[in-house]
């Protein structure tokens, strides 16, 4: 997951439950700087075991551009919280919810969808439901089908301690281990800090059995996403683990979309290189409205 370098919300930004037909969510919302034209809305999805905080460092820079941000904690996911049975998570459930909470900012202004890694296969199933509320699908660093064999293996490893241990014992077991570099949504990421064994707890086990399952069994699904008429932008780090780059650069292609490879940064551009991340963002945002 990203480690985002503090849970609060940045300046300007409301941090509160965002009401929906399919029950409420928490979200982070910065509304478009004072004195900047709005040019639309963003709706922000994250990663396996991320949040809504991964996307801290991206709403000023959004804002300075005209672009109002809403982080949003999926269903089990941080402070939205979420039921125990692993059925509640299944990818359709998921993207019905991504669906809900586009209808519940619907103003009249565009709508461009964002989903990180997990939440980039999750953002394709909901536009693959139904693509009409949305200007545009970004992509970041979320491939075209299963994550890598070493992701895979993560995962594999976390959910046999989630079937003996509490989420408390995980975390401090991969404490102890000495956390891993992150290189992906598997991994719990780096350091012991309060804010990220905060988090990690928040998270319903459930919903880690269940997603982490689709991490690594989702089919390639580019094809069908390819036939729908919206902007496709692919965005990635120069290094992941989780989609080696060489594929982003294929699926971009199967797409017809935009490529950004943000230099320096590895599976988490919003958090490893925020500001060339929302400027790209913001240029294929301004070029499809």
């Amino acid at each position: 997951m990203s480690n985002p370098p503090t849970l609060n919300p940045p300046p300007g930004a409301r941090a509160y439950r965002l009401r929906t037909a399919r029950g409420d969510f928490a979200v982070v919302d910065h509304d478009a700087a004072p004195g900047v034209a709005p040019k639309g809305v963003v709706l922000l999805l994250p990663g396996f075991t991320g949040s809504k905080e991964d996307f801290h460092l991206l709403h000023e820079p959004l804002a300075a551009c005209g672009y109002r941000t809403v982080a949003v904690d999926g269903r089990g996911q941080f402070e939205s919280g979420g039921p125990d049975d692993e059925s509640a998570y299944a990818q359709r459930e998921l993207a019905l919810d991504v669906l809900a909470q586009a209808a519940a900012l619907d103003g009249g202004d565009p709508l461009h969808l964002l989903g990180h890694s997990l939440g980039g296969q999750i953002a394709r199933a909901a536009v693959l439901l139904d693509h009409s509320p949305f200007a545009s699908l970004t992509l970041m660093a979320s491939g075209p089908a299963r994550i890598s064999p070493s992701q895979q293996e993560r995962v594999r490893l976390l959910h046999g301690a989630l079937a003996v241990m509490t989420m408390a014992e995980v975390w401090e077991a991969i404490q102890a281990m000495g956390a891993p570099e992150d290189v992906g949504d598997p991994a719990v990421g780096t350091g012991s800090t309060d804010h990220l064994r905060r988090r990690w707890l928040g998270h319903t086990p459930a919903q880690l059995l269940a997603t982490g399952r689709q991490l690594c069994t989702e089919p390639d699904r580019v094809d069908e996403l390819a036939a729908l008429p919206l902007p496709f932008h692919v965005l990635s780090g120069d290094a992941d683990d989780t989609w080696p780059v060489p594929l982003l650069d294929e699926m971009a292609v199967r797409l017809a979309a935009r490529r950004t490879v943000v230099v320096g940064a590895d599976h988490s551009p919003n958090v490893d290189r925020p500001l060339p991340t929302a400027e790209a963002l913001a240029a294929f945002w301004d070029g499809e409205r």
